[in-house]
């Protein structure tokens, strides 16, 4: 029981560490991320919030 709340704890910090997708933060963040590192949905989410 303890080592599961130590994983969900461990994920709930890592995950708020992350900018929210559509943000500036998180278009400056792909804009510096190798493309060829992107996923297709990461793809989508740049074009749809970045771009237009």
């Amino acid at each position: 029981m303890k080592v599961l709340l130590t994983a969900l704890s461990l994920t709930l910090l890592l995950s708020a560490c992350s900018a929210e997708v559509g943000s500036e933060e998180w278009c400056q963040e792909m804009k510096e991320k190798d493309k060829g590192d992107w996923t297709a949905t990461e793809t989508k989410d740049f074009t749809k919030h970045c771009i237009f």
